[in-house]
């Protein structure tokens, strides 16, 4: 037996879907399948098998190095696993030992930009056939579990900002090297302060309509394509989709646009707020609204209200937990540069009604069935399962205490409300005494997930930035 079948990995189902794979591969003429997985920063990580080699990694996994799970993002490795428990008291990665990854054949899907190649996601296991508890995206299924436990479904779409430029150097000559390497020199595609300006997104529309064509040849929902604000910035939106799906979306997303876009010459980037003249900073919006067994929104009100009561619960959790979550929705130091007042991100943990300066915009007319909230206060380099997670967590603490949101915010960024964290550092700090994220992701993530980022602040903070050298080598 294999290591699927040895620790009943499949039910009948997804085991006739992976028969499915093999024969659809081969009838199609796959030559190399892409097995990935989404690490603890959302970005995709994995082994590339050949067809011979398929059946094999479906029915075994494939081996990957454990330290794939302790990487910043940086790609180094953040503790010492040569020593005893391999520096973290887990001896599953002492020695940099092996953890399995198992491909989920729902996922499958041919790759259009790159012939003759296939992707599959994939969910992460020890070699005793335990589930890797830090694995992001089997730990969003938990709590995804969690809330169908309790009747419910999670609806989310996406709305995504990044910026797009044309690429003029990729950095690639032996001295830009290193961990990280050197960024790309890239020349913008607009000049900016163009919100939803026709003539921009036409000087924008060859690459667009080459992400576009890929994007949908992926079978993702894709609902819009626009020009943002700043320079070279523009902005995708997705129809809604329940549960894990979303999160899969985007990861994929991400990484397909970002492999597009170089393969013609370009450079996508879903950092908040790069390092160019006159930028703007990108968000993402996640909208989330729950679903009832009857198939019905259950934040639609009956009263004329904006929210159902149970709407109203759940937006009362994502506020009180929204410091703490702000380390999920927000994950980078560069993140909060966004939050500022009177910039059409929050600053402050407020709700309205169709308010773009509030974190929590609640969208719908009273009783309408896609009545839903938009979270505005994430950024596009969050890792999706996280996120997800994240709101569900929050929003599920809101509906056991039955959470009073208050009023709405009319004017967001002079209500009186508690501020959103202002540093990576001070979101960390939240979490870590967060009784409602240690409940609802367990206090060993939580404690994993804050050694992983203190790391990452460590090495920003040992650095010499460019500011201190402009102010003090000369002045002192």
């Amino acid at each position: 037996m294999g290591f699927v079948a040895r620790h009943g990995l499949r039910d009948a189902e997804a085991a006739a879907a992976a028969a499915e794979v093999l024969a659809r591969a081969a009838r199609e003429g796959v030559s190399l399948v892409r097995l990935a997985f989404p690490d603890q920063h959302g970005v995709l990580r994995g082994k590339a098998v050949t067809l011979p080699a398929l059946p094999g990694a479906m029915e075994d996994g494939v081996s990957l190095t454990s330290t794939l799970l302790l990487k910043d993002t940086a790609h180094r490795t953040t503790v010492p696993v040569f020593s005893a428990g391999g520096g973290i008291g887990m001896r599953d990665v002492q020695g940099a030992a092996d953890f399995v990854l198992v491909p989920d054949p729902a996922t499958y899907r041919p790759l259009p930009w790159a012939p003759g190649t296939a992707w599959m996601l994939c969910d992460a296991y020890w070699p005793d056939g335990r589930e890797v508890d830090f694995a992001t995206r089997g730990l969003c299924r938990r709590v995804l579990g969690d809330l169908a436990t309790a009747g419910y479904e999670l609806v989310t779409g996406l709305e995504v900002e990044f910026h797009l430029t044309r690429l003029l150097d990729p950095k690639l000559a032996p001295e830009d090297a290193g961990q990280p390497g050197s960024p790309p020199e890239v020349a913008l595609l607009t000049q900016g302060y163009q919100y939803l300006t026709e003539a921009r997104l036409d000087q924008m529309q060859s690459i667009l309509e080459v992400l576009q064509r890929e994007v949908t040849a992926l079978g993702l929902n894709l609902r819009s394509v626009e020009v943002e604000y700043g320079p070279s910035q523009v902005e995708f939106t997705f129809a809604p989709g329940v549960g894990l799906a979303p999160a899969d979306a985007m990861v994929l997303f991400r990484s397909a646009v970002k492999q597009v876009a170089r393969r013609h010459g370009h450079h996508a980037s879903f950092m908040c707020r790069p390092r160019l003249p006159n930028v703007m900073s990108s968000g993402w919006h996640l909208h989330q609204s729950l679903r009832d067994a009857a198939g019905r929104n259950a934040f639609a009100s009956t009263d004329g209200a904006p929210l159902s009561p149970l709407g109203l619960h759940w937006l009362g959790g994502l506020l009180a937990e929204a410091q703490a979550a702000a380390a999920f929705t927000t994950p980078t130091l560069n993140g909060y540069r966004r939050y500022r007042p009177m910039s059409l991100a929050p600053d402050r943990a407020v709700w309205g009604i169709d308010n773009r300066g509030v974190m929590l915009r609640v969208l719908g007319q009273p009783g309408s069935a896609v009545t839903h909230i938009e979270n505005r206060v994430g950024e596009p380099a969050a890792n999706p399962y996280l996120y997800l997670a994240s709101q569900v967590v929050a929003g599920m603490a809101g509906l056991a205490a039955r959470r009073d949101p208050g009023p709405s915010a009319d004017a967001p960024y002079e209500t009186a409300a508690p501020p959103l964290p202002t540093t990576l550092e001070a979101a960390l700090a939240a979490l870590e005494t967060s009784a409602v994220f240690r409940e609802g992701l367990g206090g060993d993530f939580v404690d994993y997930f804050l050694r992983l980022k203190r790391a990452e602040i460590a090495r920003f903070n040992a650095e010499v930035s460019e500011w201190e050298q402009r102010e003090y080598f000369d002045l002192f």
